[in-house]
């Protein structure tokens, strides 16, 4: 299966969706009268069975699988691939193609999958022929209600002939989905559930319905039936390939529970070795990261960019806000020699930008960062989490729009911060011992105006600031490698203090970049 790796099923290792048979709003017949036309099926359906859903108690039984894909490993499993001839969607002429991931291994919880045509759903059944076992042997026959652990789509994203995978949903409520000329990275969720505590729950999708495009569309329609134990909820994703992939999103939450930390528009990455994390040396490859930042576009107009780390301990940051305008986790190092892996291109890999439609109102924006030792392990999650939370017997909608692109600097209109270090607060070259409790933060930015007062480097400061602390010393230096500046900021902290550090560069009163943020506690 193309974009599979060992890396996925270690992802999605909390994986559940129970099969629960699809139906079909339908009039009964009358005598001497012809049968009227079913309904359509619609958005409206899964509501009303979210709704129903949510009003019986949480159902944690799944079917049992047969035995030969319970013992499955990841080689034997992964070796099953989905016949492309036998593809779904295709028959009327559509540039869509739907293939299905089988179940095994560590995907163990079927997913029931449906097409709609002409109004119509009816479930998709499971059948040997639509798969190559290559290797794998299976010898007994598979019950045609098995189900299937997921889905992909693929259309020609990257050429006119080729039917390229550009969305995957598989495990949980996790989707992943590219823009051309992109690999795979991070991961959507469609929600969050007390992420960052130890109470998170991981709700699932228990099925899908995929609208049949029209010829020639270049839009497919997908709903989608959430549960879990503190809520359910009806999805419908709008999915736009180009260039920059977008999906339209609109959500209705049923919750079980009160006083639940709910995520909205959740994003997963990953993110081991950066440019200011020297911990893990042992690796020709100096990064190893899907993202290297989150970006918060606040109600107030603000912008702020927060660069991810790899934690010591778990870490929770949130950045209050009211009207949010966005957030994304992003990739901004897009230069291979960062990376220099030839297989996995990190710098190939999207960023995620979300933008919510209508107001979301009072809330955070949430990051919570992970300690992890290997790569393999998405370890950031960034969400926006309501004030009030969502209340049982109260539905709770909300929709945005959410993007990947490869180089969405047109998101912000000012600078942009391009590169964070630190190292000791010293002049370098100095053999001066450094003060205790103090560090020295180098942040380039570039972008935007700054280019323009290059050749007037005195008419731009920058102007930190920090919770806790002193700031002992701030500069900049012009930097024509970057067409920006390159801010240098000195604090000093009591050991064991932490502080959040800020910064930005200006010209008379103008904000001439976004905002710099950074957690630092002072050993």
């Amino acid at each position: 299966m193309t974009n599979l790796d060992r890396r996925t099923l270690v992802k999605y290792l909390v994986l559940s969706s129970a099969a629960l048979p699809s139906t079909i709003r339908s009039a009964p017949a009358q005598p001497g009268k012809p049968p009227q036309t079913p309904p359509k099926f619609d958005f409206e359906d899964v509501v009303r069975r979210a709704r129903d859903l949510a009003a019986a108690d949480f159902d944690t039984a799944s079917p049992a699988l047969p035995e030969a894909l319970n013992k499955l490993d990841f080689d034997a499993w992964r070796d099953i691939r989905f016949r492309p001839d036998k593809a779904f969607l295709g028959a009327n002429g559509s540039q869509f193609r739907l293939q299905l991931f089988h179940l095994g291994h560590l995907y163990r919880r079927p997913v029931t999958i449906n097409t709609i045509r002409d109004g119509i759903a009816a479930p998709i059944p499971y059948s040997a022929n639509l798969f190559d076992y290559g290797r794998t042997k299976i010898d007994k026959p598979l019950p045609v209600n098995l189900g299937f652990a997921g889905f992909r789509l693929h259309y020609p994203l990257n050429s006119p002939k080729i039917f390229d995978e550009v969305i995957a949903f598989l495990g949980a409520s996790y989707f992943r989905f590219l823009g051309r000329d992109q690999r795979y990275g991070m991961s959507a969720r469609a929600l969050a559930v007390e992420a960052g505590t130890t109470n998170e729950e991981f709700p699932f999708f228990r099925e899908f319905w995929i609208e049949t495009p029209e010829p020639g569309a270049d839009q497919a329609t997908i709903y989608a039936l959430l549960d879990g134990p503190s809520t359910t909820g009806a999805y419908r994703f709008d999915l736009y390939p180009g260039v920059e992939t977008a999906i339209a999103v609109s959500a209705e939450l049923f919750p079980r529970k009160p006083n639940v930390k709910f995520g909205l528009a959740p994003l997963t990455s990953m993110f081991f070795i950066g440019e200011a994390d020297h911990r893990f040396n042992d690796d020709f490859r100096p990064e190893l990261h899907d993202s290297d930042g989150l970006l918060i576009h606040s109600g107030t107009g603000e912008w702020i960019w927060r660069p991810l780390r790899n934690s010591v301990k778990p870490e929770v940051s949130a950045f209050l806000d009211k009207d949010l305008r966005g957030f994304g986790l992003l990739q901004r190092d897009r230069d291979f020699d960062h990376y220099q892996d030839l297989d996995l291109a990190y710098e190939m890999r999207p960023s995620l930008w979300v933008e919510p439609r209508g107001s979301w109102g009072e809330g955070r924006v949430d990051l919570v960062e992970l300690p992890t030792g290997h790569e393999t392990n998405d370890n950031i999650v960034a969400s926006f989490v309501p004030k009030d939370s969502p209340e049982p017997g109260k539905p709770f909608t909300y929709a945005y729009r959410i993007v990947a692109g490869l180089d969405l600097t047109q998101l912000s209109p000012n600078g942009r911060v391009l590169n964070t270090w630190q190292t000791v607060a010293a002049a370098l070259g100095s053999a001066e011992q450094p003060v205790p409790g103090s560090r020295r933060f180098i942040i380039d930015f570039t972008g935007g105006d700054l280019a323009y007062y290059l050749n007037d480097p005195q008419l731009v400061e920058v102007v930190p600031s920090t919770s806790q602390g002193t700031i002992t010393r701030s500069f900049i230096v012009p930097n024509t490698h970057t067409k920006g500046f390159r801010a240098i900021i000195d604090v000093q902290l009591e050991p064991g203090q932490s502080a959040d550090l800020r910064a930005f560069l200006r010209t008379g009163t103008r904000a001439l970049t976004e905002t710099w943020t950074f957690p630092w506690r002072a050993d």
